[in-house]
């Protein structure tokens, strides 16, 4: 087809081809799907809820998380529980991997523009190394459900008295292990999602529970807001006070601080 043409013609071809071929691949499928390209930098449309993925914690029980997957249901979102391979107690970079096809095939299932995220136990580690990884571009909240992200006291222990069933997953969430001191080091909450940890000063799986504080992040302890409440770290996911806790940074208003004052509405439900 250029062969025809004058030298000076194709030169000019050649040079607009470059430039379409540049935008294809800058763009690549995220633009056919009509979404930003991931580092586009583009910020997340807060005021638009998405469909919720719910990651579990270590062990990968989907049980767990089944309560709150149906009262997020009950209220008319599209919500999934993700499977983690190894049964949650493998590498915490695959299950990453399986929650970013897990996004996607939400993203492409409701064509939806975001995802909302809630991580459950270590399921909040597995959260920030996806939105590390890019999934930071497509994510409109992730909330943290006492996740252990400055390491536990107890998977310290298990390495030490019991290393043969200390598995990888226990491994990553030693305090100090090489996975926490990389996520770590740089931003705690990178930017495009609104971030908020929930956790409960009675934990005794995360420890000490102070360990779940996520720097940059929306701190909302339990006992902040009913000073009263007794929740261990199974109980996170099914005690109806933390699921309307969970449920009210979830909506289309922007995450909020909550208090005493909070208690007795969010008791109720």
């Amino acid at each position: 087809m250029l062969a025809g043409l004058s030298p000076a013609r194709r030169r000019l071809v050649a040079a607009l081809l470059a430039l379409v071929a540049a935008a294809v691949l800058a763009g690549g499928a995220a633009w056919l799907l009509g979404r930003p390209a991931v580092g586009a930098g583009a910020p997340v449309a807060q005021e638009r809820p998405g469909p919720v993925l719910l990651v579990p914690g270590y062990g990968g029980s989907t049980a767990a998380l089944r309560p709150l997957a149906d009262r997020l249901a009950a209220l008319g979102r599209d919500t999934a529980v993700v499977e983690v391979p190894g049964n949650g107690t493998g590498d915490l970079a695959a299950a990453a991997d399986a929650l970013a096809e897990a996004a996607e095939a939400a993203l492409e299932r409701t064509g939806a523009g975001s995802v909302d995220v809630v991580g459950y136990s270590a399921g909040g580690v597995v959260a920030r190394l996806w939105a590390a990884d890019g999934g930071a571009d497509v994510a409109r909240r992730i909330v943290t459900l006492g996740s252990p992200h400055h390491g536990t006291a107890l998977a310290d222990l298990a390495g030490r008295l019991a290393p043969e069933q200390c598995a990888d997953a226990c491994r990553q969430l030693a305090t100090g292990s090489p996975l926490l001191a990389e996520l770590n080091a740089g931003d705690e909450t990178p930017e495009g999602p609104a971030w908020v940890s929930i956790w409960t000063a009675q934990d005794q799986t995360v420890t000490p529970p102070e360990s779940a504080r996520l720097d940059g992040a929306l701190e909302l302890p339990v006992q902040s807001v009913c000073a009263q409440a007794r929740v261990g770290h199974g109980e996170l996911p099914r005690d109806p006070l933390v699921q309307a806790m969970v449920l009210e940074q979830l909506g289309a208003a922007p995450p909020a601080a909550l208090g005493p004052d909070d208690c007795a509405r969010l008791s109720s439900g």
